[in-house]
């Protein structure tokens, strides 16, 4: 079942995929500053990027299942590091953010919902 779950989180999304969801006009993310606690919560927008400590994170898209935007939202993102190298990308899911998650010693990001307005 996990390993059914994580061939979704890591391939391209099928057609079928994306007619059972919906497209939101961008995303909030939280990122999490591990050894001072501190919590950085940020809205962006497709193709908007954010700072969370030093780390550069890009929307792509952010999904949710059709005709239930309070349901689990699921968000492409591409996480950069201060030397703009490309230490994630991928799906993020806001009910699993462990299924894929940013491997970072410091910080930590994840999706809490799509925005839909």
């Amino acid at each position: 079942m996990r390993l059914a779950a994580l061939a979704l989180a890591v391939l391209p999304m099928t057609a079928a995929a994306q007619e059972a969801t919906e497209l939101g006009t961008g995303a909030v993310l939280r990122g999490l500053e591990k050894v001072s606690g501190d919590i950085t919560d940020m809205t962006l927008g497709p193709g908007e990027e954010g700072q969370i400590g030093s780390l550069t994170v890009e929307l792509q898209e952010c999904r949710y299942p059709q005709g239930d935007p309070a349901a689990d939202a699921f968000a492409f993102l591409t996480i950069r590091d201060s030397d703009a190298e490309t230490i994630f990308s991928g799906w993020m899911f806001a009910s699993s953010p462990a299924l894929n998650a940013l491997d970072h010693p410091r910080l930590d990001v994840w999706v809490l919902r799509c925005r839909t307005e």
